[in-house]
């Protein structure tokens, strides 16, 4: 059995360890900061430290957010300033929830989700690839021929 199987040198337990976590401008580009892999400029360090990493889930949300202590913020979500983010919420992998976004408790958002401009309330199901308070409602074509946007606002109490 001993001859079938390899030995494991130093090197190669060493790839298998786990890697330290990337610096402060990958996260800035990571988030959308315009940095390019060159780029070491003190705006852009600056901006990736108003992001940190959530404990609870391991995504990250920015200082001025406001997160419950029970809320569940998976791995790659991100969570903008401004937003408030209810009792027992769940973000699931990818989503972006926007500045000055607000979701009620016990709400379920899926993976790669992307709130912005809304208020959702408590105790709703958001599906995996939604978008919400964004252009969404397609293009049609007026009286002229040309081709327009549908803008559509709707309300509910």
């Amino acid at each position: 059995m001993a001859a079938i199987l390899r030995r494991t040198t130093a090197k190669a337990a060493a790839e298998l360890l786990p890697r330290p976590p990337r610096g402060a401008g990958w996260l800035a580009r990571f988030l959308g900061d315009g940095a390019s892999a060159a780029s070491h400029d003190t705006g852009v360090m600056a901006s990736a430290a108003e992001f940190v990493p959530w404990r609870n889930g391991g995504g990250v949300l920015h200082r001025a957010a406001s997160v419950d202590p029970t809320a569940v913020v998976e791995a790659g979500a991100v969570v903008h300033s401004g937003a408030v983010i209810g009792k027992e919420v769940v973000v699931g992998s990818g989503t972006v929830v926007g500045p000055s976004v607000s979701v009620g408790q016990s709400t379920r958002i899926g993976y790669n989700v992307v709130l912005s401009n809304c208020s959702v309330g408590e105790f709703c199901t958001i599906h995996n690839g939604a978008c919400i308070g964004q252009d969404g409602f397609g293009f049609f074509v007026d009286e002229m021929g040309w081709s327009r946007r549908n803008h559509r606002y709707f309300m509910q109490e």
